[in-house]
């Protein structure tokens, strides 16, 4: 057999699962680099002879040893990075508090007709499920109105719980941020205008919770974690867009 049509079929594989968030309108930095890298890949795996005669053809000059070596360099070092952030992405995914009271705070996300959608709706059912189990626990659901949104994500969140069976008592709403800092920052002064317990423990999705634990603990925030199920084929999207947020991250901070 040959040995090119196993990396071929992992390669379309990708492009693939890349693919398919975008069909349901998901479309981010994650899956634009992984469609973009992916089927890179899977030409140089159909078109291999042409691409290593080139490659061949480029090797045979100075300036492009130099420009092969330099590329490779860069590759080598992006490939160790999206390892190392990985495995940080992966320590960070399930972090759930120890016996001690926290605040729960939901991170926002998108809204449709005014109710969640379906990776909301998940962030939700894992906070009811642990606000069920832990009665003396006060939630902050945070996340604001975008301009397609007719309500407020803290407000369909607010809704969501109580249906379900959560006291609106227990129920404290940011409803002003735009993005994950803000949602921390202006669920840190509600934390301190209600009294409520400083340590949170957040609820967002597993490939989410490194980024936001860095900027809850660039705040002052002790943070504990836990996450909502993500559908697996949405997941190397996510994931790879989180890659770039945590070194936008480290870069601007």
């Amino acid at each position: 057999m040959d040995v090119k049509i196993i990396p071929l079929i992992i390669s379309i594989g990708l492009l693939f699962i890349f693919i398919a968030p975008a069909t349901m309108g998901i479309l981010n930095i994650g899956n634009a680099v992984g469609i973009i890298v992916s089927g890179f890949m899977t030409g140089i795996f159909i078109f291999w002879k042409p691409f290593t005669e080139f490659i061949r053809k480029i090797w045979n000059t100075s300036a492009g040893k130099i420009t092969i070596i330099a590329v490779t360099f860069i590759l080598s070092i992006c490939v160790i990075l999206a390892v190392v952030i990985s495995i940080f992405m992966i320590k960070s995914a399930d972090d759930p508090p120890p016996n001690e009271n926290t605040t729960l705070v939901v991170l926002g996300c998108k809204v449709k007709n005014g109710r969640p959608s379906l990776m909301l709706k998940r962030r939700l059912d894992c906070a009811f499920e642990y606000l069920s189990e832990h009665e003396n626990v006060s939630v902050i659901v945070s996340g604001g109105q975008g301009s397609d949104e007719i309500i407020s994500e803290a407000q369909c969140m607010k809704e969501y719980l109580t249906e379900t069976g959560i006291s609106p008592e227990r129920i404290f709403m940011e409803d002003k941020s735009t993005n994950t800092e803000e949602n921390l920052k202006f669920s840190q002064e509600i934390i301190s205008r209600e009294g409520l317990p400083e340590k949170i423990t957040l609820v967002t999705d597993s490939f989410h919770q490194c980024r936001a634990e860095m900027l809850a603990e660039n705040i002052g925030i002790k943070p504990y974690n836990i996450s909502g199920y993500t559908s697996w084929y949405i997941v190397p999207t996510y994931w790879v867009r989180e890659w770039f947020g945590i070194a936008y991250y480290f870069i601007f901070r």
